[in-house]
């Protein structure tokens, strides 16, 4: 098929709607046939991106002009950017100028000889044949910038400059503009096409800049692309050339001679180049995602290496980690509200806080306490550290007006210093925060010594258990706080209420409990009111729902005040989410030590994980005598201890005590239930514990997978594992 047919093909595609099919890109191979086989590029390599610079500014400023009045185009083209004065382009047109003047000839020349288009981009590539593709169309496209670029500033000046005027006659100027407004279309069709050119050759030299390092032949859209950049190139000069041509019929023949099939054979080829520049942007894209794979990898590795080593100080690990350029301020400072380098972390202790944009008030309010206590109580020459909240945001997600909103709110909120915006953490960062430091989506925060040395993955636990009393948040002084800590109330609620520290201190009976069933919280009180008053000891009762169902525990807390109930309770839910979150970052704090199943002698820790299990079953109790625990116990059979109080250890409790008896008695009646104990981690907590041991029977648990629906608005995640250890089973 010959080309014009090719073109009145692709004319009929066009006039259809249709898009070009896929074999055309192989019929095209034997177009470019010749000019593949002599494409022999002699190694010499040409940065032409500042060439390309000056061909778009030129192309740019013609287009303004032909689009509208002249006078007030170049006012506003004026304004456009000026890349053009740059040492490197003085040496690069210096060894190229004299193959474009030779290429504008070689173009004017065929074109009014009446040589076909197809033979006149042959000529062109044939005298290219040292040069790679993308010098080769940037060469190409810099030959019709000079006619092209000439055609309009004779245009756009004959008026005002003599010179300009006389070379405008000769070129028949002046009757061309007469018709400027009839021959618009035609130029309308031409800038199209022109543009389309641009958007091609800017894909072809942005392959060419693709880093080899990173890609190589093997990548499928690589090759693909290497193979499908000779018919782009082919395509791009082949319509050159019919730009040019329209400009040289204008000035040697006149406007008149312009026909409908001109204009079809600039709109077809403008089709045609758009079908080529949309697959190279495909293919281009591909490559793209496999070079920031394969960067991102490099970058992870260059993170644990960096992490692996020592250092003077910390500034490498933390510009790796959040910013590594000097152009701008990376950190936002939460006390003077201003940006603000990372020069003032350097050689401190700095607490890195990794979240979403999902930070819980309740979580911000207990941090911004702690952090705002250890500030001011710690020492002067102790306190040298800081915190920096970075926001691990998806980067495959939309950034949207909502997420934006959020950070401003908790960055401006925050007396800490934060990342100024959360484009600043890389892939690669968010990679390895999840990978080495068990990063999902609850706060972590992990703390690096002035070195730049991990002292603790994740200082949040001891944060929650001791508040600032964990200065300085290190792995060394959180094991020291362990070996201080005792099986006694104060562990359970300090930092939460003083009320109870008060009874503890007056040596006063305490019970805890809590629950979401409203019918047992009623009875559980009663009976307790009427053993205290028949033993006569000194009761305090306190309500402190559950780790989760918020609504049904709400409900209870409106039901102990509706029906004054003599019983305390916590009305802050943020209260009762504190008690809970404590509890469990004991759990996980011993787990990251290392040390919840060395020894089933922890009695602290067994003691933890039975309260946690009895939370999961339905209900919980715990009986205190000042700061002594006398049982941590199941809610029914706590309350089946009272009951039977008259009927079974009255007696006992007369002759040994109070706490005796019914530590006594639960024991019985625990004996015989026995039910061992469950837990449940949300995979959002990052480090699931691999083992564990039951508090009861002591055997290790089984780890099973459980689903549960993402809308049930107690479960933050849709993925559980839940610990069951069974009866029968060691394993």
């Amino acid at each position: 098929m010959s080309s014009i047919s090719k073109l009145g093909a692709m004319q009929q595609l066009m006039r259809s709607g249709k898009t070009m099919p896929a074999n055309a890109i192989s019929d095209d191979s034997i177009l470019v046939k010749k000019i593949v086989s002599e494409h022999n590029p002699e190694g010499i390599e040409y940065e032409v991106k500042p060439l390309l610079h000056i061909v778009e500014d030129i192309l740019k400023r013609s287009t303004f002009v032909s689009e509208g009045a002249p006078t007030g185009a170049l006012a506003h083209v004026d304004h456009v950017e000026d890349r053009n004065h740059f040492p490197a382009h003085s040496s690069m047109l210096e060894a190229l100028s004299v193959k474009i003047d030779r290429i504008s000839c070689e173009i004017s020349y065929k074109t009014l000889s009446g040589v076909d288009a197809h033979s006149t981009s042959v000529a062109i590539f044939d005298m290219l044949t040292i040069y790679q593709w993308d010098v080769k169309l940037v060469l190409a496209l810099a030959s019709f910038a000079l006619t092209y670029g000439e055609f309009w500033l004779l245009a756009n000046i004959h008026d005002t400059n003599q010179l300009a005027k006389s070379m405008a006659i000769l070129k028949q100027l002046p009757g061309i503009m007469e018709h400027v407004s009839s021959l618009k279309p035609r130029f309308d069709t031409l800038n199209d096409l022109i543009s389309v050119i641009l958007d091609v050759t800017r894909c072809v030299v942005e392959f060419n800049d693709l880093p080899t390092k990173y890609i190589t032949q093997d990548i499928s859209a690589y090759t693909t692309a290497y193979n499908h950049i000779p018919i782009a190139a082919y395509w791009c000069v082949r319509s050159i050339v019919a730009c040019a041509a329209q400009i040289t019929s204008l000035t040697t023949l006149g406007y008149e001679i312009f026909t409908s099939t001109d204009a079809w054979e600039l709109s077809t080829l403008a089709f045609k180049l758009r079908n080529i520049v949309d697959h190279l942007r495909k293919l281009l894209g591909s490559c793209h995602k496999h070079i920031e794979k394969r960067m991102d990898v490099e970058a992870y590795d260059m993170l644990r290496d960096l992490f692996s080593r020592a250092h003077v100080d910390n500034m490498k690990v933390l510009k790796a980690l959040i910013y590594a350029q000097e152009d701008i301020l990376p950190l936002y400072d939460g006390v003077s509200k201003k940006r603000a380098s990372l020069e003032p972390l350097r050689r401190k202790n700095v607490l890195l806080l990794f979240s979403g944009l999902e930070f819980s008030t309740d979580e911000f309010l207990i941090l911004e306490q702690i952090y705002n206590e250890s500030k001011v109580h710690t020492p002067r020459m102790e306190s040298r550290y800081e915190l920096v909240w970075i926001p691990i945001v998806d980067p495959n997600s939309e950034w949207t007006a909502q997420k934006e909103s959020q950070f401003e709110g908790l960055r401006v909120t925050s007396p800490w210093y934060s990342v100024h915006h959360p484009s600043l953490i890389s892939k690669a960062v968010i990679w390895f925060v999840q990978s080495e430091w068990k990063y999902k989506n609850k706060p972590i925060i992990v703390v690096l010594d002035p070195q730049g040395r991990v002292s603790c993955p994740n200082a949040i636990h001891m944060m929650w258990i001791w508040g600032s009393a964990a200065f300085p948040f290190t792995s060394a002084r959180e094991e020291a706080l362990w070996k201080e800590e005792t099986w006694r109330l104060e562990l359970l609620v300090n930092g939460i209420d003083s009320e109870i520290l008060n009874w503890i201190k007056e040596g006063k009976y305490i019970f805890l409990y809590g629950g979401d069933d409203a019918e047992w919280v009623k009875k559980f009180v009663k009976e307790a009111r009427r053993v205290a008053q028949a033993t006569q000891i000194p009761l305090e009762m306190v309500y402190v729902g559950k780790s989760n169902k918020r609504e049904q525990v709400q409900k209870v807390i409106e039901t102990i005040a509706r029906e004054k109930l003599n019983t305390h309770c916590w009305s802050e839910q943020s209260m009762i989410w504190f008690f809970w979150t404590r509890l469990q970052s004991m759990l996980f704090s011993k787990i990251q030590l290392k040390q919840s199943d060395t020894t089933q002698h922890d009695h602290v820790m067994q003691e933890i994980k039975k309260l946690l299990s009895y939370d999961k079953l339905g209900g919980w109790i715990v009986l205190a005598r000042g700061s002594q625990i006398v049982v941590n116990g199941h809610a029914s059979t706590g309350l089946q201890t009272l009951v039977e109080y008259d009927l079974m250890w009255k007696d006992p409790a007369e002759k040994e005590g109070f706490e005796a008896a019914f530590k006594d008695h639960y024991g019985k009646l625990h004996t015989v239930a026995n039910p061992c104990c469950r837990f449940e981690f949300s995979h959002s907590m990052g480090r699931i514990p691999e083992r564990l041991t039951c508090p009861e029977c002591h055997r290790h648990m089984h780890v099973l997978t459980t689903f549960q629906c993402c809308h049930d608005e107690d479960i933050e995640q849709d993925f559980f594992v839940s610990s069951v250890a069974p009866p029968t089973s060691t394993i």
